[in-house]
């Protein structure tokens, strides 16, 4: 049946309804889309683009590895070791405070740790890699990489640190690395990439800074691709870099550790030369400290014992120790005096134990006096008066003179901190300093290695040295950089007459071997290695009149600070010298007593290939010798002592 038209009409207007309400939804639906495309397009387009770079190529620095130091042997003295550590990067992290929040759920951390790495990371380039921990347990590194996923740009490491292992024994001489600060960065234009890496690690004192250039070595490289969490996804290329030269010392560790373990506790140093070439085979200063300590971050516990420690085991005796030489500044009075005519081998003096100038009075240590004196038992027995009369004869500038070319009063060109140049002084230096014009007291002083001469046991030992071997010896210290050898050139004969030279090593042969010798309880008795050598005591203290006339108080009913320092210097083999050997023992009372037998003992053993042979030793002093060499609390074992041998 055909629709009416009312029902047609009625059925055209439901269509039409629904045509509308149909592309009225659609209209919506594409009016929505557009403006969710243009949201996304145009508004959010730089939030996107950001998210989209984040999954990006970065660049980080590869450190070098460090470079060795060995001893003249071989054997290790500084050292990296494996360390486990975790960095953050500020970029990829996003929220620093929440990730390392998080961070310190799974590996310990206090609040002020949390907070100094917060702040560091905040501080620092967003790219800037910053440790947050390190030297971690396998365990806690282990749980790190398990939740990378949690902890955006947070990135475990396995990297290498400085190790010491012969810690005391090097300390002064090697140094010891830490991080980098703004104090190393002053001064330098254009640094290497390498010190702007947070806690990078460089040589602070002793070899390990006065060689860093040789010892960082050059960075690498390697791109990775990260995503925009902050994950590495992976690695693109790698470039290894340069690891540091290795260095190898002209120190034998074994001697510098039975040196080291020889003073004790004393406030005290030694260093002995090769003669032949300069090489400083030994170089200690005790009390020592553990430099690893200041690798791993020293406590302020740690830190004040060493500071309020009246030995001052921070300090290095052995090269920046300025004292007073005492008697064994003779030498260098006796050698200008001959060079100036000023006396003879055979020329007398008279001690009656004191001489007068003007209204002073300059004592011998002898009270009662030597009597009539030569060249020869002048320095046996040490006597004062023979050097007071003998200096006003030839004058500062000629003692000056002859003291420089024997090597003192300079700082010598070895890598190692706060070489003191000492003090060789002279009429124009007094004038500068103290704007004074110079005395002859000051010339009587001088003449014993008093007033204001000072040198140091390395200075001391050269001019040893250069006394024994007639030629301008020059320590040095570093033997051979990356396997190759560092060249030596041979020493220049002195500018000194040899028989002048001979006089006073048969003088120091007398100290050591004559009965009146001030050092016989220090001799060597194996002809092969006999030791001539000079004592050494240097006042820290003035004595009065009145003490004088009610007798000098002894060393030993002082308090320590006030005591004499205690000085010997030698050479040894007498015959055909090889080593010298200065040693200062501060506040020590006597160099006979006190410093003469840590030389003979430690020159010794650079002589020996173990522990010295006892026969070398008196007879009357093996039982106590063998005692305590065995109680030495030596780092290596030795074997090689050899002992008494006995009649079948």
């Amino acid at each position: 049946m055909k629709p009416s038209a009312r029902q047609a009409e009625e059925s055209n207007r439901t269509l039409n309804r629904r045509a509308l309400l149909l592309g009225g939804g659609m209209g919506a639906m594409i009016a929505v889309l557009g403006g969710r495309m243009r949201y996304l397009q145009v508004d959010q387009a730089d939030a996107f683009q950001l998210l989209a770079e984040e999954n990006r190529i970065s660049i980080r620095l590869i450190p070098p590895g460090r470079g060795l130091i060995q001893d003249r042997n071989g054997k290790p003295i500084a050292a990296n070791e494996q360390n486990y550590r975790v960095v953050i990067t500020r970029e990829a992290a996003g929220d620093v405070d929440l990730v390392l929040r998080r961070l310190a759920t799974i590996i310990p951390m206090t609040a002020e740790e949390l907070a100094a790495t917060a702040e560091e990371v905040k501080s620092l380039s967003a790219f800037v890699p910053v440790t947050v921990a390190e030297r971690l347990n396998w365990t806690d590194f282990s749980k790190i990489a398990l939740n990378a996923p949690a902890l955006p740009g947070v990135v475990p490491e396995v990297g290498l640190s400085r190790r010491y292992p012969l810690d005391f024994d090097f300390a002064h001489v090697v140094g010891y690395v830490g991080p980098v600060s703004e104090k190393d960065l002053e001064g330098v234009e254009n640094p290497d990439p390498l010190l702007r890496i947070p806690k990078f690690q460089i040589g602070k004192i002793g070899v390990e800074k006065w060689m860093e250039d040789t010892l960082r070595g050059q960075a690498g490289a390697k791109r990775i691709e990260v995503n925009s969490a902050g994950r590495v996804m992976r690695e693109l290329e790698r470039q290894e870099g340069d690891p540091g030269a290795n260095i190898r010392l002209t120190i034998d560790a074994d001697v510098q550790n039975f040196a080291q373990a020889r003073l004790g506790e004393e406030s005290a140093a030694v260093v002995v030369i090769d003669v032949t070439n300069g090489d400083i085979i030994c170089c200690v200063s005790s009390p020592s400290f553990d430099p690893n300590l200041f690798v791993r971050g020293i406590s302020h516990t740690d830190y004040n014992a060493l500071t309020e420690n009246d030995h001052r085991p921070l300090a290095n005796k052995a090269v920046s120790g300025a004292y007073p030489p005492g008697s064994t500044f003779k030498m260098v009075t006796a050698l200008a005096a001959l060079e100036a005519g000023a006396t003879t081998e055979e020329t007398k003096v008279s001690c009656p134990g004191y001489i007068e100038f003007g209204d002073r009075r300059f004592h011998c240590w002898r009270r009662s006096g030597h009597g009539t004196v030569r060249l020869e038992r002048s320095l046996a027995e040490s006597c004062d008066v023979y050097y007071y009369d003998i200096a006003q004869k030839v004058g500062i500038e000629k003692i000056a003179e002859m003291g420089r070319k024997l090597g003192l009063g300079q700082r010598y060109d070895i890598p190692m901190s706060a070489l003191t140049e000492g003090n060789m002084p002279d009429k124009a230096w007094k004038l500068e300093k103290h704007k004074q014009d110079w005395r002859i007291g000051d010339t009587i002083n001088a003449s014993i290695g008093q007033g204001y001469v000072l040198a140091s046991p390395l200075q001391l030992a050269v001019m040893t040295a250069r006394i024994a071997s007639g030629r301008a010896v020059v320590p040095r210290l570093v033997r051979m950089v990356q396997d190759k050898d560092v060249p030596v050139a041979e020493a220049p004969v002195l500018d000194i007459p040899a028989e002048h030279l001979a006089a006073v090593r048969q003088g120091m042969n007398a100290v050591v071997n004559d009965d009146a010798g001030t050092a016989k309880g220090s001799r060597i008795v194996d002809p092969m290695m006999a030791m001539a050598g000079k004592t050494g005591t240097s006042q820290v203290r003035n004595i009065s009149a009145s003490e004088r006339d009610s007798g000098v108080i002894s060393n030993d009913d002082l308090p320590w600070e006030r005591r004499d320092h205690a000085l010997f210097v030698g050479f040894a083999p007498v015959d055909a010298p090889r080593y010298a050997v200065a040693v200062v023992v501060e506040h020590g009372g006597g160099g006979s007593v006190a410093a003469a037998p840590i030389a003979r003992d430690v020159i010794l053993r650079a002589m020996s290939h173990g522990l010295p042979s006892l026969e070398a030793y008196p007879a009357s002093q093996r039982g106590r010798i063998e005692t305590m060499l065995q109680e030495l609390p030596l780092r290596y074992p030795v074997t090689g002592m050899v002992p008494i041998r006995t009649k079948a």
